[in-house]
């Protein structure tokens, strides 16, 4: 799931890893804000391979969804042929081509965005007018990065030598303060994968005024 490198290769279009602690927590966000599945429209920025967008489909959801990797594209139609998911960049001015959204989903995509002021202003401009934002990315703060540390393990972490790798780490404190700068409001964090000192993500919900 990348939003600048389109380089990126799938080995195939099932749900990540990540997937399986991350989903779970976002198809409860999405049920806790909006009434009816069937009458949610969902927007699905940096959709890899169709795996968030698919399940979200099987559940009720109005799903569409882009990826600049034509390589994840090409997988996504290969296995989910009936999905509209398309090439395209958090940098293009989607709103005009799609329209808005009730619920703009981002699942781990923002840690590999090199203009992430950019990306945040795509997806407000993707979301409706009291509509909300859903962004997943890998939490860093205090005691994990110590735990990091002490373990020996930063290195592993934060592996530079990884083709396609993270090139932004986000604490809850500078993933809100780019949503409140976007425009977005009242920004509230989950955390999945482990608990919440050590989680292995964070999401966070964020409003866009009526």
């Amino acid at each position: 799931m990348s939003i600048e490198l389109d380089a990126t290769t799938y080995v195939h279009a099932k749900p990540t890893t990540a997937h399986s602690y991350i989903l779970p927590a976002v198809v409860d966000v999405l049920e806790n804000s909006f009434h009816e599945a069937n009458e949610t429209a969902v927007f699905d920025l940096g959709c890899g391979t169709g795996g968030a967008a698919s399940v979200l489909v099987e559940k009720g959801y109005d799903v569409v969804g882009v990826d600049p990797s034509e390589d994840g594209i090409a997988k996504a139609k290969a296995v989910h042929p009936d999905l509209p998911l398309e090439i395209g960049s958090g940098y293009d001015d989607l709103s005009s081509r799609y329209g808005t959204f009730d619920a703009v989903i981002s699942i781990e995509v923002v840690e590999h965005v090199y203009d992430p002021k950019a990306f945040s202003a795509t997806m407000y401009d993707l979301v409706k007018p009291g509509g909300i934002a859903v962004v997943s990315t890998p939490f860093h703060g205090y005691w994990k990065n110590l735990a990091l540390a002490v373990s020996g393990k930063m290195d592993d972490h934060f592996m530079p030598l990884k083709d396609h790798g993270h090139i932004k780490f986000w604490s809850p404190g500078t993933l809100s303060t780019l949503l409140l700068d976007t425009g977005f409001q009242d920004v509230d964090f989950e955390y999945v994968g482990r608990i919440p000192l050590l989680a292995k993500s964070m999401i966070a919900i964020a409003q866009k005024p009526h």
